[in-house]
């Protein structure tokens, strides 16, 4: 017989908020293939984010507080800048490629809790008593058999995810709310918010390191070629300046803790709520 798990009632809303991600996301997308707007499915899908990052901030931090040292701590915690992400898009108007992020998140933290609360836990192997044999282990179930696939498929994938969050954030979400503010699709501030947050991100994830060096490398490749007028050339050098000169400007950066909104044993994003 499998044991009893004991799970809070926060650690469902949490899970339900990533399931809520996860679904409303696909069926928002989807929406793009047939040609469809799904507006409702994407603000629900802000509000499942906002409820499960929301959990996890609130277990962690506690309740906010007004001084100094509370604001610092919480604004380098990857938790609460991923819920003030959430909370600013949920009051924009939709940019569904925003949503990509938050749904792998939301995958990977999805099928954690199918295997840790949702499958029921394996049998253990009583232990032998002195001078006895080894009793031989109870046979796989379908069940643990299906958790050991999970766990392995997690462990497996997670870097992978986490570089493609990154890559889709520096590179196509930041994309699509410049390219929409010069077309006046988005806000104006949407790209100097959202730089705001990929700045923070520089500093506290090495994935998201490695896709600005990708963009880098790139621009380089583009500028270096023969057939690149000399004022692109210096417009591109004087914009990028800039941005190096924003990024490397003072921020006060202590260990911030871990977080896990991907897979919570890996500890790069918001953790799950127990």
């Amino acid at each position: 017989m499998s044991s009893p798990r004991s799970v809070s009632l926060p650690h469902y809303a949490w899970a339900a908020g990533h399931i809520l991600v996860l679904l409303g996301t696909v069926y928002t997308l989807l929406g793009l293939v047939t040609f469809s707007g799904r507006n409702k499915s994407y603000y629900l899908s802000y509000a499942g984010a906002i409820l499960s990052w929301g959990i996890v901030v609130y277990k962690s931090l506690g309740a906010p507080q007004p001084n100094k040292a509370y604001l610092q701590r919480a604004l380098l915690d990857e938790n609460v800048q991923y819920l003030l992400l959430a909370f600013y898009w949920f009051f924009q108007k939709p940019i569904y490629v925003t949503l990509v992020p938050f749904a792998t998140f939301s995958l990977f933290h999805t099928l954690t809790f199918i295997r840790t609360t949702v499958l029921p836990k394996p049998p253990s192997t009583p232990a032998a008593a002195a001078g006895a044999p080894k009793p031989t282990p109870p046979p796989a179930t379908l069940s643990t058999k299906a958790s050991k696939q999970i766990q392995a498929w997690v462990k497996a994938h997670y870097e992978q995810a986490m570089l493609f969050v990154s890559y889709v954030e520096v590179v196509i979400v930041f994309g699509r709310v410049f390219l929409g503010a010069v077309t006046f699709q988005n806000s104006l501030l949407a790209p100097l918010f959202f730089a705001h947050f990929l700045r923070l991100r520089y500093y506290l994830s090495p994935p998201t390191r490695q896709a600005f060096a990708w963009v880098s490398a790139q621009v380089d490749h583009g500028i270096g070629h023969p057939s690149c007028p000399p004022m692109v050339k210096k417009g591109v050098t004087v914009a990028r300046d800039l941005i190096i000169r924003y990024s490397e400007s003072v921020l006060s950066v202590n260990q911030a803790p871990a977080a896990g909104g991907a897979a919570p044993a890996a500890g790069a994003r918001p953790a799950a709520a127990r």
